[in-house]
């Protein structure tokens, strides 16, 4: 089994001042700008990159037991499979009590992290980038708790019709993007220094 594995933190339970007005026929959907600040939450979430099946906790806190309550939940949905876990190397999934914790699996979980500054290859950032334009952002929460239960329902959804995320970019079309990312970089450095060296010669 192959789990994609993140934490989106700090989500904020946003109170609008006014209504939601709904989408209707000719009309967008409105809200206010202004809100009121009710709490946050931190949502964990493993994506099993087979099925698109997303399995989830919440937390008030961003800490090592909140990620271990959620691999725990992992390990427990696949009894006796081994489990290969992608993720990034935040300090909570290199803390020493997650070390002890991943001893104890004798083998059962392996983990495989991401390149510094390469979240977009790990494919649960697509399904969190999906639950915030579809709940999270356009979303009016009273309460922590409400948000909660907002989060809860959207998971239970989705698992009841999920499919896994395909990537359509080829590998050689990343490397092309990147090089090319590169290339504009670097020219935008050239440009910065010739205009640095310039301003010290007036």
């Amino acid at each position: 089994m192959v789990v994609s594995v993140d934490a989106k933190s700090g989500i904020q339970a946003l109170d609008r001042t006014q209504p939601l007005l709904p989408i209707d026929f000719g009309k967008t959907q409105k809200r206010t700008f202004d809100y009121a600040r009710m709490g946050t939450t931190d949502l964990y979430a493993a994506m099993d990159v087979r099925t698109g099946g997303v399995i989830s906790s919440l937390s008030r806190t961003h800490a090592t037991p909140d990620f271990l309550r959620l691999m725990k939940k992992v390990v427990a949905a696949y009894p006796g499979q081994k489990i290969h876990v992608v993720l990034d190397n935040a300090s909570v999934h290199l803390s020493g009590d997650t070390e002890e914790w991943l001893v104890k699996q004798n083998g059962q979980v392996v983990f495989h992290f991401t390149p510094t500054g390469a979240s977009w290859m790990n494919q649960i950032e697509i399904w969190n980038g999906i639950i915030t334009r579809k709940l999270i952002r356009c979303g009016t929460f009273r309460s922590v708790k409400a948000l909660d239960r907002e989060i809860e329902a959207f998971v239970k959804h989705w698992n009841s019709d999920c499919k896994p995320i395909n990537w359509t970019a080829t590998a050689e079309e990343i490397l092309n993007k990147v090089r090319a990312v590169t290339a504009h970089m670097e020219g935008l450095l050239r440009a910065t220094e010739i205009d640095d060296v310039s301003r010290q010669a007036t």
